[in-house]
């Protein structure tokens, strides 16, 4: 039994982490905030939150993220504020005695030609794809941090490497949001308004991995809770699937029976991602539950739900759906 502060706590991610932490009964207190209290980027503030909440793990979700056209957009911003947050987050929970502090990592820290499936023992085999390097890179230097914090001060850091989310809440925004939602919008609008085609970025022959978010937060609890050494760990559901076949998927579940362009003139993004994730199993006993199917048909039937409420009310959808 422990007192934890979850960072991000209301944010896609981090609703799904504090429901599974909740119900795992594991923990004394789960202590949340909102960024409007404490910037997490002011060291100062960090300060406060810590004297405010007296914890002995931190549970840090908290992230500046989007898709590749964010992360072409806003490079500086997602290095900096990624980086300046997990840097000054682990310092101050040095600093106030917190005994453990869990990273939540992601894949794009992974070489761009990482061999498939990625294994924990290739994270520094190369330079991460472009479009996502800042992102990436911010997140393993935070991991060497929290190593380096081990083996000085004793602070027990471990680094979950999470895989693509979706699900219910996540962002819709098209501006910033990632590959699913932005396509079950995408489709989901077409079939609305009768269009012939819709076109996406890239040639569709990139592949992805992809997890339910309430398995996500299935696996955090678990290794809060059970895993306690210094080397990252894989979280993902192992299943490998091409853009172009999750396309083809998206379409059959909005209902869409028009045409996909490809627009090559955009990026594909990192050429294959798919985890080896026989570590998180062997280590704390995580398998992920939801089959993408079923998890697209959820995360859809939620979409539409927030959608048809938005028209009824005559709000703008992107206000109603962006976080």
């Amino acid at each position: 039994m422990s007192n934890i502060l979850v960072t991000g706590s209301s944010g896609f991610l981090g609703t799904a982490a504090v429901r599974a932490l909740s119900a795992s009964g594991r923990f004394n207190q789960i202590r949340t905030f909102r960024s409007s209290e404490y910037d997490l980027r002011d060291r100062t503030a960090i300060q406060q939150l810590f004297a405010d909440n007296p914890v002995d793990t931190v549970l840090h979700l908290a992230a500046v993220v989007g898709g590749i056209g964010a992360n072409q957009a806003y490079p500086g911003k997602l290095c900096y504020e990624n980086l300046i947050m997990g840097a000054e987050l682990i310092e101050q929970a040095r600093v106030h005695g917190v005994k453990k502090f869990v990273l939540i990592s992601t894949i794009c820290a992974y070489p761009k030609f990482c061999p498939v499936p990625f294994q924990e023992t290739n994270l520094w085999n190369g330079y991460p794809e472009e479009t996502n390097a800042p992102y990436g890179i911010a997140k393993k230097a935070i991991s060497v941090q929290l190593d380096a914090y081990r083996r000085q001060y004793g602070l027990n850091g471990i680094t979950l490497l999470m895989v693509n989310l979706y699900g219910p809440n996540d962002n819709f925004d098209l501006g910033s949001s990632h590959v699913i939602p932005a396509m079950l919008r995408r489709f989901h609008e077409a079939a609305l308004a009768g269009n012939k085609s819709v076109t996406l970025w890239g040639d569709g022959s990139a592949s992805r991995e992809f997890l339910y978010v309430d398995d996500a937060g299935e696996a955090i609890t678990l290794a809060t809770a059970n895993y306690n050494k210094a080397e990252p760990v894989n979280i993902g559901s192992g299943q490998e699937i091409s853009i172009k076949d999750l396309a083809q998927m998206v379409r059959e579940i909005t209902g869409f029976r028009g045409e996909i362009k490809w627009d090559t003139s955009r990026p594909n993004g990192q050429p294959r991602r798919c985890l080896d994730v026989t570590r998180a199993t062997k280590e704390f006993g995580f398998a992920a539950r939801t089959a993408l199917p079923d998890g697209l048909e959820k995360t859809y039937q939620w979409f539409r739900n927030q959608y048809d409420t938005a028209l009824a009310r005559g709000d703008r959808l992107a206000q109603e759906l962006a976080h």
